[in-house]
């Protein structure tokens, strides 16, 4: 009976510890620059319609479509969105 309380215990240990880690890391998110959301936004909506049209994407290859506007913002600010989502374990 004491191990599995023991064993409970340190469940419960490593889960504190790993909500501490994201919740550090989903801080880091609410502060970052507001280039680098904006960013993010603006790429997750593009992909949003041809993402919508499975069978588009499964013949062709996805197409976002981007104005030449938003394509030089998104340039300036992208080491900025590298270096966030590196925070978060995305590699490049």
């Amino acid at each position: 009976m004491a191990n599995i309380l023991v064993n409970v215990e340190k469940g419960i240990e490593i889960a504190a510890e790993d909500c501490l880690k994201w919740l550090g890391k989903a801080h880091g998110a609410v502060n970052a620059a507001p280039g680098v959301i904006a960013a993010l936004a603006t790429l997750i909506s593009a992909t949003e319609k041809p993402l919508l049209d499975i069978s588009g994407v499964a013949a062709n290859p996805l197409n976002i479509p981007l104005d030449v506007q938003t394509a030089v913002d998104l340039k300036a600010v992208w080491p900025d969105v590298k270096a966030f989502l590196s925070s978060f374990g995305v590699k490049f």
